[in-house]
């Protein structure tokens, strides 16, 4: 094989995918399209009206590679790049990787305190942000007694990314590489505390690109991708970059936050085919079609993750879209999807089954493989598993598993069909009367009730130190209810809990919020909940 090749070939038992032993991933992502020729095709289209195209990706992406290594950032360094979903992004990711230099997206909707850690921890030569975030980035710099060397905003001033990129030269060879040399890096989002930095190799977009992107959701050049999850979350990264760029399609760019009308709007003017959400949003946007009729018509698919999707978000969007959710199961230390449903296999409530490529176990209390319908620990195995935890010996030690296993902190059954179904974080699961619940369960009976949006369940001990679940509930109004009608709604919801599940889940206790603790990501932190 070339340099910097991958072959995919079709056999009887599926997709084999062959990387060249000399591989920078950015050739096949950006520079591959060129002579494939798609230079004049769009590649970014964003809310705000501004078009790419393959040519001029990658001669932006060559630019900014030598703009990096003109600033003295050499390779195996790291970038953190706190930018909103724009060009600039593909720019500052692709330009790092094919210069040798190790970018590492951060979540955008951070605090100082939060960049101030990860700066430190990720021993940084240099910060690139959004002038969006100056006011939380430049203060986490000034903070800190060991600064970045450099710390750039990517427009708006005289020493810029934009102006860096425009004075930079236009070819760069690609940094010698290997599939299994580190490449870029992600921070877990943090629902159970500190964030890791994740260290991901250069073949694990490929093998998440075509195993996910390809194989499940058939995804191809004329396809175009809208993801309301962002670029900085892993999920996002796939749906909204490596999955367009690798089959040659289209990625459509919304900046701001992704409001139910907003997500509206870009997909009325934009006609994406494929359309990625979370959870937390389809319920939102469930709730904004009372009033607002959009135009799907152009989306073959849609795909869920973040969190497990509950049934009822699944059979109410298809109620109201015609369009099912291929609700999936990832982490960041695995890149993107590894348990997903299909496109013609969608099981509501389900996780469904592991990607080809990947492997899942369940392990049972006692170390044991779990029985059918036994809870237990997912371990999964697969080719996009992060190399390690940065600075982190003891948690890489206790989360990748001899023989290339992850624990992934999660708890699961399979159902009598071979499916995997959510049951919580490991730390999430409550024993209630001695029994093993699943907080999901309760929740997905909660959001079940016409007047509820969002549910989240945690334990909490009673008088005699016994677990039981605790609700806190966010109401379709969002308007808190207090006295006498908060009285009758808890009465409501503890009958409707009853009604729908074994006696002991029902909550003993409820509170009433506008909005639930969530990573930026859309998953619950229950562990504020638990703080109180």
């Amino acid at each position: 094989m070339q340099a910097n090749e991958v072959r995919v070939e079709k056999t009887a038992r599926g997709y084999d995918i062959r990387i060249a032993e000399s591989f920078n991933a950015a050739v096949p992502f950006v520079d591959r399209h060129i002579a494939e020729g798609r230079g004049a095709k769009p590649v970014i289209k964003t809310s705000d009206g501004e078009t790419v195209t393959y040519a001029e990706l990658a001669e932006r992406v060559n630019r900014c590679g030598n703009a990096l290594k003109g600033l003295g950032i050499g390779p195996g360094d790291r970038v953190l790049l706190i930018v909103k979903d724009c060009p600039a992004f593909f720019y500052a990711f692709w330009g790092a990787v094919k210069a040798g230099i190790v970018p590492v997206p951060l979540n955008t909707l951070l605090r100082a305190k939060d960049y101030e850690f990860m700066i430190a921890d990720s021993g940084c030569a240099a910060v690139i942000y959004s002038p969006e975030f100056a006011g939380e980035v430049e203060p986490a710099v000034a903070a800190l007694t060991t600064k970045p060397r450099h710390a750039l905003r990517t427009e708006g001033g005289e020493r810029t990314l934009d102006r860096l990129i425009a004075a930079a030269p236009a070819a760069l060879a690609p940094h010698p590489s290997t599939p299994t040399a580190d490449c870029f890096w992600l921070y877990s989002s943090g629902s159970t505390g500190r964030p890791k930095g994740a260290v991901h190799l250069q073949r694990d977009m490929v093998t998440t690109s075509q195993r996910c992107g390809v194989e499940i959701l058939e995804s191809r050049e004329s396809d175009v991708f809208f993801s309301a999850a962002k670029l900085f979350f892993a999920y996002g990264l796939g749906n909204a970059m490596t999955f367009p760029l690798w089959v040659g399609g289209t990625a459509i760019l919304l900046a701001p936050r992704p409001t139910p009308e907003l997500t509206f709007d870009v997909i009325r003017k934009f006609r994406p085919s494929l359309y990625f959400g979370v959870p937390t949003l389809y319920a939102a946007q469930l709730a904004a079609m009372d009033q607002n009729k959009p135009d799907f018509s152009s989306v073959r698919a849609c795909m869920s993750a973040g969190e497990a999707l509950p049934a009822d978000i699944h059979r109410r969007w298809k109620a109201k879209t015609g369009l099912g959710i291929v609700d999936g199961w990832g982490s960041t230390e695995l890149l993107h999807i590894a348990i997903s449903n299909t496109l013609t296999d969608q099981q509501p409530g389900k996780s469904g089954r592991p990607l080809p490529g990947y492997e899942a176990r369940i392990v049972a209390e006692n170390g044991q493989p779990a029985k059918p319908g036994e809870t237990g620990a997912l371990h999964v195995r697969g080719p996009s598993t992060a190399r390690a935890y940065w600075n982190q010996a003891e948690r890489t030690a206790a989360t990748m598993l001899e023989g290339g296993w992850l624990n992934t902190g999660d708890t699961y059954y399979q159902d009598e069909k071979g499916y995997y179904v959510y049951a919580g974080r490991n730390d999430d699961m409550l024993k209630v009367g001695g029994i093993w619940t699943s907080p999901i369960e309760i929740e997905g009976r909660l959001i079940e009730h016409p007047n509820v949006l969002e549910a989240a369940i945690v334990g909490r001990a009673d008088a005699d130190g016994l677990v039981k679940p605790e609700a806190w509930i966010v109401l379709k109004d969002k308007a808190a209810p207090k006295g006498a009608d908060a009285a009758a709604l808890e009465a409501e919801f503890r009958e409707h809990c009853k009604k729908g599940l074994a006696p002991y889940k029902y909550p003993r206790w409820f509170n009433f919020v506008s909005e639930l603790p969530k990573t930026a990501t859309g998953k619950i932190q229950r562990f504020k909940l638990r703080a109180g």
